[in-house]
């Protein structure tokens, strides 16, 4: 069974062609500046074929989604001899509400759900729609299935996904904590318990997604029970250029002092702030390595303030659960920053952590970087969303 993944940005348009027989990846692609002129990088994994990587014209998604069938299908550079050889397509959707607690098979109903969810996620569900609606106008009648970034988090209890205003707003317009980065969270946490031999349901695992975005999640016996992004991925942690938790009369301060707008307020914290703010040198974590060893105070503090922010939040959920098993840092700066992680891990003597230097100078594998003895285990997984998408693409579709 053959299965195409899609991530559909506002112009962008990110794919995957993996084979779900053996679960490896035909190809790979991107489509950028959709609707503006158009570029597609198609790399095939397989075969031996060369990469395409040129200028195309793309005014809307759906040319994207034909250039993309088109390549994967060509003498040249494709995979797969037809279309036909496609089984079902897998989309990531950002923003599923309370609706959807689980990955679901895309029909006319699910789309018009999808639509009631876009207040939540103006920036990303209007996207993942026009992907959705551009793969189904090009492909015909292909099963398709939806995966939620926030689906994931459905599991946490009432005491932790409420906010303390008046609850009509909670039961009139959905305000809550909702989370997300959930499909990372749920791979990398079922990936620990099998290199621990372990049952996940028996496990107490702490997952530190860390990149330009960042989360953290509390998963008890499988189940998420508490997640550091809120009703939207502005706050928790500070992050690339996302300001994270922040007391609200900060906000309503800097908007009476320089008459800003809340659209404006709302891009300083979304685009300017995090890391970025902070140090003024960049958004990039290798930036700020490079620049705090030549002595930028400034990028000394922006990553001083992200390290103390995942050991405190990661700390927080260790009380939470009442316990904790293992440890583990995925994503951008998760799978590759050797300092940040060993940074991090420092807070967690207390917990009995002790970390294995040689291991945690490795990268790209799955790999335990604490020692034999350390009370809980830390790991390094790199995470695998399109993998998430595609396994549950193939079990809904083979129902």
């Amino acid at each position: 069974m053959k299965i195409l993944v899609i991530n559909a940005g506002s112009s962008s348009l990110k794919y995957q062609l993996i084979d779900m027989d053996n679960e490896t990846v035909l190809a790979k692609g991107l489509c950028e500046r959709i609707g503006i002129d158009g570029h597609l990088k198609h790399t095939p994994l397989v075969g031996g074929k060369p990469e395409f990587n040129a200028d195309v014209d793309l005014p809307t998604h759906s040319e994207a989604i034909a250039e993309v069938i088109s390549k994967l299908t060509s003498d040249k550079y494709g995979v797969v001899y037809s279309m036909h050889e496609i089984d079902a397509v897998g989309h990531r959707v950002v923003h599923g509400g309370e609706k959807f607690a689980s990955s679901v098979k895309i029909d006319d109903a699910v789309m018009a759900a999808l639509e009631e969810c876009t207040p939540f996620a103006p920036l990303h569900n209007p996207a993942n729609i026009t992907g959705i609606n551009a793969c189904r106008k090009v492909m015909g009648d292909v099963p398709m299935v939806a995966v939620f970034d926030t689906a994931f988090h459905q599991t946490m209890p009432g005491k932790a996904f409420m906010y303390a205003i008046p609850y009509e707003y909670y039961k009139n317009d959905g305000i809550r904590r909702y989370g997300f980065h959930g499909t990372s969270h749920r791979y990398v946490s079922k990936r620990c318990a099998e290199l621990m031999g372990k049952p996940i349901e028996e496990l107490k695992i702490v997952s530190c997604h860390m990149g330009n975005g960042s989360s953290i999640a509390a998963i008890d016996g499988g189940k998420c029970v508490d997640t550091s992004m809120g009703f939207t991925p502005l706050v928790g942690l500070p992050m690339g250029t996302r300001c994270g938790d922040l007391d609200t009369g900060v906000v309503q301060f800097i908007m009476n002092k320089y008459k800003i707008s809340i659209n404006e307020m709302l891009s300083i914290l979304n685009k300017k702030s995090g890391v970025l703010g902070v140090s003024g040198v960049s958004s990039d974590f290798r930036d700020l390595d490079s620049a705090a060893a030549a002595g930028n105070e400034r990028a000394q503090l922006a990553l001083d303030m992200f390290h103390y922010w995942v050991a405190k939040v990661a700390g927080s959920y260790v009380a939470a659960m009442n316990g904790v098993d293992a440890i583990v840092f995925t994503a951008g700066v998760g799978e590759n920053s050797k300092s940040s992680r060993a940074a991090i891990a420092e807070y967690f003597g207390y917990l009995g952590v002790k970390i294995d230097e040689e291991a945690n100078s490795k990268r790209g594998e799955d790999i335990m970087i604490s020692t034999p003895d350390s009370k809980v285990k830390v790991f390094v997984i790199p995470t695998n969303e399109e993998l998430v998408i595609a396994r549950d693409t193939k079990e809904i579709c083979c129902k």
